[in-house]
């Protein structure tokens, strides 16, 4: 993919430049903006599930093969530096659905869909994404995972469900390679036919409502559950990954011997496989190809999808956008998981391609998924909703040429949270212990240099980002981070 040089000054270096890809102006806004109520465009709104940045598009493992939504990012705006919420999906999809962050609605932890609106006074009066287009003339659909378990009832006007869990799973509770409680983390090859993976059988229920006629604008939400764990795909996406062929992610083995011990509390996973484990026993390779056979397999069901709607008639005035509810760690930083402020959780894929472009751009600014709400409401031309906390994204989709200084935070659990702004990173945890990382020379966050005295003022501003003030954990919110401590404790002694 080859992308023009871009001649805006607001967007930054990229922390992990794309490789060969650069910025291009874009030519055309979405040409439907501004007409009336009646020529509004559709949306089409696909969400994946622990996708982190191992796409071709992004240019960070040059093996991955993601022709689908390489070319949906071709022809819309992919988005380098977008970030998560919360590195986990309840909290995550509960903030972008509602518009607003974990530290306003106390939603930190896993939620049942159901409870959303019981959470906090902030939002038991909440319109939902979906049902704020259906307020304003929108026929909503929705399949798969799209909330934490599907959606609330009645969010949708139609509704395929969701397969319960991260199945097929093999009989009588069979594992290939890891078998810890409290997580489905295993991978191999399962089942045998990509007919009976449930994300293929949403991809179908979507392909089937975009061959329908509506006489309104559809909002339509696609909800992907791989490359959810267990890394579970037919033999067919393994083989596109020979083994010989497996490149592993950097990793420095003393990577957290400098940062706070708040920090290594929170990142005890013992459910997990480590980086060590996976050295030792020869896994690392094989957990990385199945990750990336799961990428493949489901960007092929983006592709189903995406064709459909190409088919359809519709393509030509239906804005698309894409975007993983968190990133995953695939051995950096020492375990395979996300639930940590670090980038390779909170950094997510995020495209939108809008009717009307006629040239591809990457930009490079930090955004959030918080963001989605307000600009998908800008560009179908609806009324801004004064609750949203995010920000539209519509001038970076027009090229808007006026100086940006954008930043991204991302909160896990209460008063832990990093802020992602330029090319830094800065962290601060509830004991406000810091950790602070230079993009511009260190890439991969392993050198911590909050304690530098002359970095003072850097953290300083980039903490005027953090919210003032967390909301109290919601009740509804499954656990608080010692919770999550206890449960692996009690399961451990149970083994």
């Amino acid at each position: 993919m080859k992308f023009k040089k871009m001649h805006r000054t607001h967007h930054l270096q990229l922390s992990n430049p794309l490789a060969g890809i650069a910025a291009l102006s874009l030519l055309a806004p979405c040409q439907t903006l501004g007409k009336e109520k009646e020529a509004r465009p559709n949306v089409l709104m696909i969400c994946v599930d622990d996708l982190n940045d191992w796409i071709g598009c992004m240019g960070n493992i040059p093996s991955a093969k993601t022709p689908h939504i390489d070319r949906l990012a071709s022809r819309g705006v992919l988005f380098t530096n977008a970030h998560c919420q919360a590195p986990l999906s309840g909290p995550s999809r509960a903030s972008l659905m509602t518009g607003l962050r974990p530290s306003t609605t106390g939603i930190y932890g896993q939620i049942n869909d159901a409870d959303i609106r019981m959470a906090s006074r902030t939002t038991h009066d909440i319109l939902f994404l979906p049902e704020y287009f259906e307020k304003y003339g929108y026929h909503t659909l929705g399949v798969g995972k799209i909330f934490h378990e599907h959606a609330p009832a009645g969010v949708f006007r139609e509704s395929g469900g969701r397969v319960k869990g991260f199945g097929p799973h093999p009989p009588s509770g069979k594992r290939f390679h890891w078998n810890r409680p409290g997580t489905q983390t295993d991978w191999g090859a399962f089942p045998a036919t990509d007919e009976e993976m449930p994300d293929y059988q949403s991809a179908q229920w979507a392909v089937k409502q975009l061959n329908r006629q509506f006489d309104q604008p559809f909002f339509l939400a696609v909800g992907f559950i791989r490359p959810h764990v267990p890394w579970y795909v037919p033999q067919k996406w393994f083989d596109l990954y020979p083994i010989e062929t497996i490149a592993l992610p950097p990793c420095k083995v003393d990577d957290k011997n400098d940062i706070p011990d708040i920090a290594l509390e929170m990142d005890r996973w013992d459910m997990m496989p480590t980086t060590e484990w996976a050295i030792n026993s020869g896994q690392w390779k094989y957990m990385v190809q199945a990750y990336l056979a799961c990428v493949s397999f489901v960007d092929h069901c983006i592709g189903e999808v995406l064709e459909a709607l190409d088919n359809s008639g519709y393509g030509d005035n239906t804005v698309v956008v894409l975007f993983s509810d968190n990133g995953y760690r695939m051995g950096q930083k020492g375990v395979f998981a996300k639930h940590c402020l670090w980038q390779e959780a909170t950094r997510v894929p995020l495209i939108v391609s809008c009717p009307g472009m006629k040239s591809r751009l990457a930009c490079n600014e930090p955004v959030e998924l918080l963001d989605i709400y307000p600009t998908l409401a800008d560009l179908c031309a609806l009324p801004a909703n004064p609750k949203n906390e995010g920000k539209s994204l519509k001038p970076f989709l027009m090229d808007d040429r006026q100086k940006a200084s954008n930043s991204a935070v991302t909160t896990w659990g209460r008063n832990n949270h990093a802020v992602v702004s330029g090319h830094y990173r800065y962290i601060r945890y509830e004991d406000l212990s810091e950790e602070l990382y230079d993009h511009r020379v260190d890439r991969y966050e392993w050198n911590n240099i909050a304690g530098m005295p002359k970095n003072n003022s850097i953290k300083k501003k980039l903490g005027k980002n953090i919210p003032a003030q967390d909301a109290l954990w919601s009740k509804k919110s499954a656990y608080d981070i010692n919770d999550y401590f206890t449960m692996q404790k009690k399961e451990q002694s149970e083994e």
